[in-house]
This record gives C-alpha cells, sequence and structure tokens, in this order.
C-alpha cells in the first residue's frame, strides 16, 4: 500500500503535464474539422473582384489590384495535423499566424466575401482556445501550435517573456491590490494583447449581413472577455500589457512588472461595447450585466488616471500608478471605444493636425514628433505609418463626427502607398511619416510585398473615401459619399448577399447621374455637391437623376 502510495506521488508531476497535454481547445467554438477544398485562384477569381472606377486617379486603381494580387500569394488551407478549420489570409511576415494581424486583415477581405478566406481566418483562433478562455495572438501555421514561447510552460504566475521592451526577461506581472489569479494562465503575457475580434466581427457583419455567424462566435469571444478580465486587470481596474505588438515603441520600458496600457484598457471597453451589442441582438439579457458595469467603470477609470489636464493627451500608468510622458498613437484607442468627452475628443484630434505631433505629411505617425525617440523614417513603431493603427483612428474619427478628417486621413495614407507603389513596384510592411518612402528599422526597408495589413490602404480606404462607398448590410443599405467630378464607381459590389454595378458619369445634357444595377433590391443614400439623395433601387437596371 505504501509503496503504491509513493509510487502515485512520483508519477502527480507527470500526470499533471500530460493532463495540460490533453486539454481539450476550441471548446467553446462549433467548427471542430477543415472540409477541404480548393484554395482560390488568382485568374479565376479576379473577375469577380469589386471592379473600382476612379479616373481622377488610376494609380489607385493599379495599386488596388496590386494589393489583390498579393494577398492571393498569401491564402493557405490548414496543414494536415495543424486542426485548423478554416482557410485563411496570413500575415506575410512568418511562419506563424497573428490574431490582431489577421483581424485586420479581414477588414479588406470584407469585400471579397465568399470568394476569398476573409473574416473565417479567424476560426483558426477560436478553434485553438484554452478552456481557461485565452486564446494565443500568435499561432505556429504549419504546426497549429501556440507560439512556444507564449507558452507558460513553467505554470507560474502571469509574466513577460521577452519582458518590456526588450528587457526585464522572464519577469512576473506584479498584481496591487488585487489577489493573484488562480489557476495560473495557460499563457504569458506577450501572448494577451490586441482583443479586436469581436469589433472586427461586427466590421464583417455591416457588409455580410452574416448573423448567423456572430451567434456561433460568441460563446468564444465571451470566454476570451472574461479570460482577459481575470488574467490581465491590474487592481485600479484597468489592464496590463508589456510592449503590445509595438515592438520597439518608447513607450514599453515604462510598463515594467504590470503598468497598465490606454491602449488595451480602451480595448476592452470596446470588446465590452462590441459583446453587448452581439448579446442584444439575440436577447442574451442575463450577459448585459457583465459588460454593461465594465463599460461604465473601465471608461471612469480611463479617464480619471489617465488623462492629463495640461497636456491634453491619455496616456499609459506604470506600475506605481504615474502618468507617462510618452505621446503615442496608443491614445487613440480611447476614441474607437467612445471613452473621451468632446472636449478630450478634440483635444486629441487637435494633436493629430499639429504638425509638431502627429500631423506629419503621411499621417499617423505612431509615435509623436516631439519625442525625443521620434524616427523620421520609421523605426517601426518610433514613428513609422502603420494600415491597422490609421484604420483605428479612422474609425474612431467617425465615432465623434469628423468623418471629413477621417477621410482626408484616409486618402492622404492612400496615396502616399500608392506612389510609393509607383516608385518600388509593391507594397510595404508601414511608411515613413515625412517621406514618400518605405518605412525603415535600422537603416533599412521594412518587408515589401506586404499583404498582409498593408492591404487596408489600396482596399478598404479606397473603396470607403477614395470612391466613397460603405454598406449597411443590417439595413440592406449603401451610403455613397461622391467626391470626384470624373466617372467614378464599382462593378462587382458585394454585400448582404447581393452584387451590385454602380458608377457615377456625365448623362441628360450634362447633369450627372448614377447608374446601379443590382441582383436584389436595396436602399442607396448618396452625397453629391453638398446634397443629399435618398433611392429605393428595384432589382436590374436603375438611373437616377442628380442636380
Amino acid at each position: 500500500m505504501l509503496k503504491r502510495l509513493l509510487l502515485i506521488i512520483l508519477l502527480i508531476p507527470f500526470l499533471v503535464y500530460s493532463q495540460d497535454n490533453l486539454e481539450i481547445k476550441g471548446k467553446y467554438f462549433y467548427k471542430k474539422k477543415y472540409e477541404k477544398k480548393g484554395l482560390p485562384r488568382w485568374d479565376e477569381i479576379k473577375n469577380k473582384l469589386p471592379d473600382p472606377i476612379y479616373e481622377e486617379n488610376e494609380l489607385f486603381v493599379k495599386c488596388y489590384w496590386k494589393a489583390w494580387e498579393l494577398a492571393f500569394k498569401n491564402f493557405y488551407e490548414p496543414y494536415n495535423g495543424s486542426g485548423f478549420v478554416s482557410q485563411f489570409i496570413d500575415a506575410a511576415f512568418n511562419q506563424n499566424i497573428f490574431l490582431w494581424d489577421t483581424g485586420f486583415m479581414t477588414m479588406f477581405c470584407n469585400y471579397g466575401y465568399g470568394l476569398v478566406p476573409g473574416i473565417e481566418s479567424l476560426d483558426n483562433f477560436y478553434c485553438k482556445q484554452h478552456e481557461t478562455g485565452e486564446i494565443c495572438r500568435e499561432i505556429n501555421r504549419k504546426t497549429g501550435e501556440d507560439f512556444k514561447e507564449w507558452v507558460n510552460i513553467e505554470n507560474k504566475p502571469l509574466f513577460s517573456r521577452w519582458g518590456w521592451d526588450g528587457q526585464f526577461k522572464n519577469e512576473p506581472v506584479k498584481y496591487i491590490d488585487r489577489d493573484l489569479p488562480y489557476p495560473n494562465p495557460k499563457l504569458t503575457l506577450d501572448a494577451l494583447n490586441h482583443p479586436i475580434l469581436a469589433w472586427v466581427e461586427l466590421e464583417s457583419y455591416k457588409i455580410t449581413g452574416n448573423k448567423k455567424r456572430l451567434k456561433l462566435v460568441y460563446k468564444p469571444l465571451k470566454m476570451y472577455y472574461l479570460a482577459l478580465k481575470k488574467y490581465i486587470m491590474q487592481g485600479n481596474g484597468l489592464f496590463v500589457t508589456d510592449w503590445a505588438s509595438m515592438d520597439n515603441s518608447p513607450r514599453n520600458k515604462y510598463l515594467k512588472n504590470g503598468g497598465t496600457g490606454i491602449d488595451i484598457s480602451s480595448e476592452m471597453v470596446l470588446f465590452a461595447k462590441n459583446l453587448l451589442e452581439i448579446a442584444k441582438l439575440f436577447n442574451y439579457k442575463s450577459d448585459y450585466k457583465i459588460y454593461l458595469p465594465d463599460i461604465i467603470n473601465i471608461s471612469e477609470k480611463i479617464n480619471l488616471l489617465c488623462w492629463d489636464d495640461e497636456s491634453k493627451f491619455y496616456y499609459d500608468l506604470t506600475l506605481e500608478g504615474k502618468k507617462m510622458s510618452v505621446k503615442t498613437i496608443a491614445a487613440y484607442w480611447t476614441l474607437l471605444a467612445e471613452i473621451p468627452d468632446k472636449n478630450r475628443a478634440n483635444a486629441l484630434i487637435s494633436c493629430l493636425l499639429d504638425s509638431s505631433k502627429f500631423g506629419t505629411i503621411n499621417p499617423v505617425p505612431t509615435c509623436s514628433k516631439d519625442e525625443n525617440s521620434y524616427d523620421n523614417t520609421g523605426g517601426y513603431w518610433r514613428g513609422a505609418v502603420w494600415a491597422p493603427t490609421n484604420t483605428m483612428v479612422i474609425r474612431g474619427l467617425e465615432k465623434y463626427g469628423y468623418d471629413d478628417l477621417a477621410r482626408k486621413i484616409a486618402i492622404k495614407h492612400l496615396t502616399i502607398v500608392a506612389k510609393v507603389f509607383e516608385n518600388t513596384g509593391t507594397i510595404w510592411e508601414n511608411y515613413e511619416p515625412e517621406n514618400i518612402a518605405p518605412g525603415k528599422i535600422n537603416g533599412k526597408n521594412v518587408k515589401p510585398d506586404f499583404v498582409g495589413w498593408s492591404g487596408l490602404a489600396p482596399i478598404l480606404y479606397f473603396i470607403e473615401y477614395a470612391i466613397g462607398i460603405k454598406a449597411n448590410a443590417i439595413k440592406n443599405e449603401i451610403i455613397w459619399i461622391i467626391n470626384s467630378k470624373e466617372k467614378i464607381g464599382c462593378k462587382n459590389f458585394r454585400f448582404n448577399n447581393n452584387v451590385v454595378d454602380l458608377f457615377c458619369n456625365e448623362e441628360y445634357n450634362g447633369k450627372r447621374a448614377i447608374t446601379i444595377n443590382a441582383q436584389s433590391a436595396l436602399k442607396l443614400k448618396v452625397k453629391y455637391n453638398k446634397k443629399f439623395y435618398k433611392f429605393l433601387v428595384s432589382k436590374g437596371k436603375n438611373i437616377y437623376k442628380l442636380d
């Protein structure tokens, strides 16, 4: 009996290890296996994709098609043994898929939904979700395993494997005024950042109208939210981060050991708001009480602790609760989450317009120009202009009614991307803030052929801000803001299970007119020459005169 007891005691570590290995991942997600089908081919699908008409600047059109061509080179089927369940678009960076990269890539892929892997790419994160609710932000493309550096193989309380600003490696998160979470997390802090999945799912819903998908992803999203609350909420009610995928940002070193990020804290408000929106769609009333108090409490904490009245800006906090002095683009997540009041929002926006801060030739740099660490060649996260952060800023501006400024920033960045494409023949990982050039790090250009999230400008910005077409599948509506005096429009525009051809040109005795051909009926709202129009579009060809 004694020998048997000793044997059991000796085997306990191996039993625990075995149990961890036998963890059932993806238990909250409905999809369990991949149904094999061929990947979309560029030569077969090109003619079915949205086909832009923009006589004002044909370079935009050429850059648009280049972006799609590069995207097609980064579509993948799940590798055998990976456990992935859907075809996906990859970040074009290394051997791993990345959570926030993939999230942003789905936003331009939405315009090819039904033709290319887009929002379904996120399935491969949901199917790898841990029982704790954690989702690793980086997963090996071939094996389907979490990036090994982000796995908490030591079974320790939360820590950062690579440290803050590349320093302080394997340092623990120190929780102040709260207990250590139990059990220990499956992942390290490096893996737990930028929880944008609910936001991009709703972005997709606005174009596809696929309400069924929202219902299927709600449980994984809810469990992910609860896991982040459990493991990365600091005692002050805000959320900890380390380098937050902004590898060499000058803010990082101040976050050591449990400082709270303005971006991750704002993203958690955004996450709660998005989940509440989805819960309301399905009348999940019992879940409202999870999100409503968090939305109020976290927002109040951000405004109380992170806002600086003197500089009129939001900052990260150190572990001790001191506001950092570094101005970075992270502060603009507050706009997307609708945290500032009007006065604070206006103050943030004035920084965007200030040429000594964020108002660069190519907006918006990730670090303010008046920071000592700012790099006018980009320097990666020390001043470079990145598609994902620009998209966040643009969408945030729209939340506050700054649509014209959002469009201006989008067009400026699109123009730089197109000119660099004209000069170099490709699309880059990021761009310099003050020159028409790819971003540089240590004097060398960043990655070329990057589609990847850099496809946002030549595809999404082009369609939504240059051509001016946006979809609202929820209302079965297209909103078209026409700013060009030349022929403009889009063939094969896809939304809400409809395919629409629409263009605006001079017809009828020199008056402009819209021609629209739709597979099914829809509503069309148009703004042209400061006038607004509403049309009920019938199936087939329709022509509408503009004054």
